[in-house]
């Protein structure tokens, strides 16, 4: 992304226009997004675009010149939440970033979330906590052929008992792009479990927006 890069900087509630875009989310989930991300539209369709992919870049491409790209996307979503978020109500969440498809012990366990969420405010005070953890390694949801649901996903993951205290009163969930919601929803579940009273929020630097048919699969009526 260039300098004049039109990312937003600001967060969109997710609304009973744009909810049902994604199947797991109720009216009673607070959610929020940066941008809008076409999936199949590749680096060049927009700004969004880029950013997302460059940020979700594979750990196999370490080394290779390509890599810097993670890096610089990783600060610029930070970049937009620190503008996006009031800061006073950073003073007073725990950001938990939801946990990547591969296990802490995998070679290709890629913490490109909690990496972010410490950018946000890099010299500051900041509670930051992998309170979720996944216990082994699984695909990406977008590599296998039918996506997991909350419940699937809630079997792999756990808590991180010794981040438990200070118990939090307000957490931002943090991830890079909503699709079915599946996700959210399974930490969701599992620190409300945790976590009776604290209130919930989602935070993510993009929303998937729906598949759009190609005006050229219809035939013209002429």
């Amino acid at each position: 992304m260039t300098s004049g890069s039109t990312f937003p900087k600001r967060l969109t509630k997710l609304d009973e226009l744009t909810r049902p875009d994604h199947s797991y989310l109720t009216a009673e989930d607070d959610c929020f997004f940066l941008g809008e991300y076409t999936a199949r539209g590749g680096y060049s369709f927009s700004d969004t675009n880029q950013l997302v992919l460059n940020f979700k870049k594979d750990m196999s491409k370490q080394g290779q010149p390509e890599w810097k790209w993670k890096g610089v996307a990783i600060r610029q979503a930070a970049s937009a939440f620190a503008t996006a978020i009031d800061s006073r109500w950073l003073d007073r969440a725990t950001l938990v970033p939801i946990p990547p498809s591969k296990a802490r012990n995998d070679p290709l366990y890629d913490d490109r979330l909690v990496r972010m969420l410490r950018a946000i405010r890099p010299t500051g005070p900041l509670d930051v906590r992998e309170l979720v953890v996944q216990a082994q390694s699984t695909a990406a949801a977008h590599q296998v052929g039918g996506r997991p649901g909350p419940v699937d996903l809630l079997q792999l993951y756990h808590c991180d008992l010794t981040l438990l205290d200070p118990v939090p009163q307000i957490i931002g969930i943090f991830d890079d792009v909503l699709t079915t919601g599946a996700h959210f929803k399974a930490v969701q579940m599992l620190l409300r479990r945790q976590f009776p009273a604290a209130r919930i929020i989602g935070f993510f630097i993009a929303r998937r927006v729906p598949d759009t048919a190609d005006p050229d699969e219809f035939d013209v009526l002429e």
